[in-house]
């Protein structure tokens, strides 16, 4: 190859520089001259010059054979399949996009001609990473083609959280992702302060069972509602959260897995004593913690008490309730149960996730504390409620059994039959408390805790 060297300057303007064969140097000008090849001079080894050109009238949703200069989007939400490369030859050039952002879900694969070779392997590549494009420039046949350009970081022209996990629906400019059983909140893209990099959260407990009666004289406590932690709304849309002083800071989500825990009620399943705590819930760095069981008979005097959790079980037989908001977070987490007055036969309601549960008078049980209600999925619905004492029958100071608290709380059982009430599914709302026995002198069971659920919202657009 002849060396190319700046010789003169000829000041003249408008004249004309040749570069010529071997040998010739090179003589630059002022102003408007040209520069032109002379016979016998040459380039090589400088590959392709430019980029590729996008062919947007052809989005690619089969298998298909690339061209060189050409770059392809292609969209694998129907399915994966391959991008077939064509023969190589120094300088060829080829992209491809991730057109829906799906590449995660369904692959796309890059198969080299032949025995040509992906980055000095002859097998094909997958890519699977959602919002992936790479381009790739043949180098020789010892490398073949080689990954020049890779972007992972899917840009969208926004700057807003993408996630998925868990059932997904929208609301104008905002996505709700709800959880009714374990999953994975998965995000993507963290998002910035000018779209959107936090989300505002329902993450409720499972309710604990009512207490259980084989005393026949006396019924059982309901059980508390499963902790009801939550932020304040401001972060997705102002929607109506609950009463304010409750509501948290909105959480920022870094790009990652989380895991979603949604808590199991407590089960009616002692044979005798108080009711069974529901199970945590959790999403991040908030955990919700399962309703307290209510009390019930056993041959251990403090069995009457209302057991602590996210809310308390209601008392029974002159005993108090459990605390709510156990352990303490802030903003709290639920309320009390109910006290039942004296050494009286009814029994007290569970604590809810908006009000303490009522205490038993001397012929009434207590109600189950209130729920809260939030919008957060776009209409209100009121969860959290605490079960409802059980009923007396056939005794000095009969009452009738005690309603559940708003928001899936079980009511109590009545006289002499099993029919403690659960408490709702995916409410986390307390069971009710077991009904008096009497005359048959047989265990009966309080109502089993509802569910809790874990819902995630935040802007995407």
């Amino acid at each position: 190859m002849s060396k190319i060297e700046v010789d003169a300057i000829d000041k003249q303007s408008g004249s004309t520089v040749t570069i010529g064969g071997s040998g010739t140097n090179v003589v630059l000008g002022t102003c408007g001259q040209t520069v032109s090849l002379g016979t016998g001079a040459s380039q090589s080894g400088f590959g392709r010059t430019g980029t590729v050109d996008w062919q947007t009238g052809s989005i690619k949703t089969a298998t298909f054979t690339a061209a060189n200069g050409e770059g392809y989007f292609a969209n694998t939400s129907g399915g994966a399949f391959t991008m077939n490369l064509p023969a190589g030859t120094a300088g060829n050039i080829v992209s491809v996009v991730d057109y829906t952002n799906t590449f995660q879900t369904h692959s796309l694969t890059i198969a080299p001609n032949g025995s040509q070779k992906i980055g000095g392997v002859a097998a094909p590549l997958g890519l699977i990473t959602e919002g992936q494009s790479v381009t790739f420039v043949y180098v020789d046949d010892t490398e073949g083609w080689k990954n020049v350009q890779d972007s992972t970081t899917n840009a969208t022209g926004n700057a807003f959280v993408t996630a998925t996990g868990g059932t997904i629906t929208t609301c104008g400019n905002f996505k709700i992702h709800t959880f009714t059983g374990p999953g994975t909140f998965t995000v993507s893209n963290a998002g910035q302060p000018c779209g959107s990099n936090t989300v505002d959260y329902l993450v409720l407990a499972g309710g604990g069972s009512g207490g259980v009666e084989s005393d026949s004289s006396t019924s059982s406590g309901g059980g508390g509602a499963g902790g009801y932690r939550f932020s304040n709304g401001t972060a997705s849309g102002c929607y109506s959260a609950g009463p304010s002083p409750l509501g948290a800071s909105a959480l920022p989500v870094p790009a990652q897995a989380y895991p979603i825990t949604v808590g199991a009620g407590g089960v009616a399943s002692q044979p005798e004593g108080h009711g069974v705590p529901g199970s945590n819930s959790i999403f991040s760095s908030i955990t919700s913690t399962g309703g307290g069981g209510g009390g019930g008979w056993d041959s251990a005097p403090d069995q009457f008490e209302g057991q602590p959790g996210g809310s308390g079980g209601g008392g029974k037989q002159g005993t108090p309730g459990g605390a709510g908001n156990t352990p303490p977070v802030s903003p709290p987490q639920g309320n009390d149960g109910g006290t039942s007055s004296g050494v009286t036969f009814p029994s007290a309601g569970g604590g809810g996730a908006g009000a303490a549960g009522t205490a038993a008078g001397p012929s009434q049980s207590g109600a189950g504390g209130a729920g809260l209600a939030s919008s957060i999925t776009g209409s209100a619905v009121t969860r959290g409620g605490g079960g409802g004492g059980g009923g007396v029958t056939n005794r000095p100071q009969n009452s009738p059994p005690a309603a559940g608290g708003s928001g899936g709380g079980g009511a109590g059982g009545a006289g002499n039959t099993n029919n403690a009430v659960a408490g709702t599914v995916n409410t986390g709302g307390g069971g009710g408390g077991a009904g008096n026995a009497y005359p048959s002198y047989t265990y009966k069971a309080g109502g089993s805790g509802g569910s809790g659920i874990v819902i995630i919202r935040y802007k995407f657009q």
